[in-house]
């Protein structure tokens, strides 16, 4: 729990950073150059905006020193003293220190923009908060050379954080319906500007990659080379809807005034991308480098394609009485794997059937088929019955007895989520809720439950095992990210935009349950 706490603290520190510095760069490169009227409420969002996420990062870092602290007690309490010593410690205090003098720095400006001293002193800021960023990193503990890593490091970090942060901020400050008419020249000096960040994340990335990976093999056989793809791949999606739109804005006629309500939707699907991709950057720092894990704890390409091997999916599971009394903490046996492909599988049928009847839902043959989110339903009741085999209704202890079990209560908990998200979006399918953001749930949970199973670092039985699960959690993250983020353009889009999306997510969705049938373990 602790290690989990951790990640997802990094994880809104990276996304809460990227706001603040990317806010500064914003305003700094895109709004401050332009001469047109109307654009001081867009300022001011952005300063508050980069206010808040300034103090998002420092209670993010306030709660992991804490949670630090808490994994390092012992039998004499929390080891303040030996902490406070410590480079982690060090760096934590001038991410605070930096979130302070940005909020100081912001409300200056916001009193008088036209202070240039300032604007100087809140880059700075940005800067000093992203180098803490990177004291906290893999680059921090390489004995050679660590210079080098940090100064990657920091423009890698810097280069996500103003791309990131500038969409976030070209959203929540920019494109607000109730704003001034947004200049077409100024989208295409963020564009410009998207550009060259785009090149430094790219080069900084690939300049720490050929330090942390040694060769093909780390790449694929590794958790933290399978991380590095898993980024590549979101990268490259979120490079498609930059693209996209940096094509569109160069179509679009100069002047101010006109449409932009397509790019807006595609901008918003690139933020949640960008964030996505923050959370799984975090949780980078949770494994070691692939340098560093020996030849013996590497996954073959064998053994990889043992967990992808096409064969009929296992509709037979073991007896109840056949698996061995719970012990989270030894190693699982056969019968504890077999129950669970059996349970992958059987949730793979599931679905794949959703994802069948939400293609053919718009044929005008299978009106019927707007009811598939009733599928939710049988898959909570599998699930409920499953997850935890010594647990009620088939296992030797009772319901209120296994409640104390935090595994097992977050299991329940999560079956109950899956009955009322069922239930949710079958009124919103059959038109029993009408409002038009009743029917943004299903993609922006889809978006967070796809980002969640790629952030979390899977525990395994040894360092080969844990990138055999991550290999196969991978494509079932991604696929999450992808269904939710497609979703959610066909529904922000007009026609005929929305069809290609609208096709795309609930292919994606039968692509999962595929997966899910082809899911192995050994």
């Amino acid at each position: 729990m602790t290690a989990w706490l951790d990640l997802l603290l990094r994880g809104v520190g990276l996304a809460s950073q990227a706001g603040a510095v990317g806010g500064v760069f914003f305003i700094v490169l895109v709004l401050r150059p332009t001469t047109t009227a109307g654009l001081a409420p867009v300022l001011a969002r952005s300063l508050r905006l980069v206010e808040a996420s300034s103090a998002g990062v420092a209670i993010a870092q306030c709660l992991a020193v804490v949670v630090q602290l808490h994994a390092l007690a012992d039998e004499n309490g929390w080891p303040v003293r030996e902490f406070v010593a410590t480079i982690y410690f060090a760096a934590s205090a001038v991410r605070l220190a930096a979130c302070v003098a940005l909020v100081a720095g912001c409300r200056m400006s916001r009193r008088d923009p036209r202070r240039v001293g300032v604007w100087v002193a809140l880059v700075a800021c940005s800067v000093g908060l992203v180098a803490s960023s990177a004291a906290m990193s893999h680059a921090a503990a390489r004995l050679d050379p660590r210079g080098l890593l940090l100064v990657l490091d920091t423009l890698h970090q810097l280069a996500a954080a103003v791309w990131v942060g500038g969409l976030l901020h070209l959203t929540a400050a920019a494109f607000r319906s109730d704003g001034p008419p947004w200049p077409v020249a100024v989208l295409r000096r963020f564009s410009a500007n998207a550009l060259l960040t785009v090149a430094t994340l790219i080069v900084a990335g690939i300049g720490l990659s050929a330090r942390y990976l040694d060769g093909l093999q780390a790449l694929l056989g590794t958790a933290y080379g399978v991380m590095i793809l898993t980024k590549g791949v979101l990268l490259a999606g979120l490079l498609g809807l930059g693209a996209v739109n940096f094509l569109a804005t160069r179509r679009l006629p100069a002047g101010v005034g006109v449409s932009l309500a397509r790019v807006r939707h595609f901008v918003e699907a690139e933020v949640g991308l960008g964030l996505t991709v923050l959370f799984v950057a975090a949780s980078l720092t949770s494994v070691p480098p692939a340098v560093d894990v020996v030849a013996a704890d590497r996954a073959t390409l064998a053994e990889m394609g043992t967990r992808f091997a096409l064969d009929w999916p296992t509709l037979t599971s073991p007896a109840i009485e056949d698996l061995p009394l719970p012990d989270r903490d030894t190693p699982r046996s056969a019968e504890d794997r077999a129950w669970s492909e059996y349970n992958h599988h059987v949730a793979g049928l599931f679905v794949l059937a959703m994802g069948l009847l939400a293609v053919v839902q718009g044929m005008p043959w299978a009106r019927w088929a707007r009811h598939w989110p009733l599928i939710f339903l049988g898959l909570a009741a599998f699930l409920f019955m499953r997850n935890d085999p010594e647990a009620w209704p088939l296992g030797p202890f009772g319901f209120w007895e296994t409640m104390g079990d935090p595994v097992v209560l977050q299991h329940r908990v999560f079956v109950l989520l899956i009955v009322a998200f069922g239930l949710f979006e079958w009124a919103v399918r059959t038109e029993r809720l009408r409002a038009k953001g009743y029917a943004l749930i299903f993609p922006v949970l889809c978006a967070i439950g796809g980002g969640l199973l790629l952030a979390h670092t899977h525990a395994g039985d040894n360092l080969k095992e844990q990138v055999l699960i991550e290999v196969t959690h991978a494509p079932l993250g991604i696929l999450g990210t992808f269904v939710g983020w497609a979703r959610w353009l066909e529904l922000r889009l007009t026609p005929p935009d929305d069809r290609l999306p609208g096709r795309l997510w609930a292919i994606g969705l039968g692509a999962v349950g595929l997966f899910l049938l082809i899911y192995r373990e050994g």
